[in-house]
């Protein structure tokens, strides 16, 4: 990485990243307790995404309620389908958002992983508008780390298409091969194996691409 493209960027990824580490922190204490319980499919019920509330009422299982549709998408964020869904979502956290973190400012982290989790509720219910079972997991959110770690990290250049310039035939290969790479996963899983929310991490990856580059120069002009 040109470190000049960042100033005050390190390579090291052993720099404090304070929201980095909160987020992740809070995301594995919350996950493991819910898991360890043996209560995955209460909180996946309680705090998860479900696509059908955003126009539809739906009742909760007796001797349990929903949380508001509009605050799901973070709440999903705190629920996963075991120890090995949240220790992989925990080291893609990690690896992106140390480096974003002090590239972006922390306030700029927590804006995208925010907005990575609404754009990746928002992706889901695009795909599945009907669906009544709860999206849950972090994966969506973190989706939009990877999507602006690629971004901003990306040293590969790539040959304009006639009038299209670089940095859009960047972003439009990025964004086709992570929704190739989401897609295959998807088809994968769906035999004998857990569902996998392609929308949410195409609608995560999308929120990665348009605000990582407005988040960074919104960071200096501010300094």
């Amino acid at each position: 990485m040109n470190q000049a493209r960042f100033p005050g960027v390190q390579r090291s990824a052993l720099e404090a990243a304070p929201a980095t580490t909160l987020i992740a922190g809070g995301t594995a204490i919350v996950s493991a307790i819910i898991t360890l319980l043996g209560r995955e499919g209460e909180a996946a019920i309680v705090a998860g995404f479900v696509p059908a509330t955003v126009l539809h009422t739906l009742s909760a299982p007796d001797g349990l309620f929903l949380l508001p549709v509009w605050l799901t998408p973070l709440t999903a964020t705190l629920v996963h389908g075991g120890l090995l869904h949240l220790g992989f979502n925990l080291f893609l956290l990690a690896y992106c958002g140390r480096l974003l973190e002090q590239t972006i400012g922390s306030s700029g982290l927590v804006a995208l992983y925010v907005a990575g989790a609404y754009l990746a509720a928002a992706g889901e219910w695009a795909l599945w508008p009907g669906a009544a079972v709860p999206m849950v997991g972090a994966s969506g959110a973190i989706s939009a780390l990877v999507g602006g770690y690629a971004l901003l990290f990306a040293n590969q250049r790539v040959p304009k298409i006639g009038p299209i310039p670089e940095r859009a035939v960047r972003i439009a290969w990025l964004l086709a091969a992570w929704v190739g790479i989401q897609l295959l996963v998807g088809i994968a899983s769906s035999i004998g194996g857990p569902a996998i929310a392609i929308g949410a991490h195409i609608g995560g990856f999308v929120a990665g691409l348009l605000l990582a580059r407005p988040l960074l120069l919104w960071r200096y002009r501010n300094a």
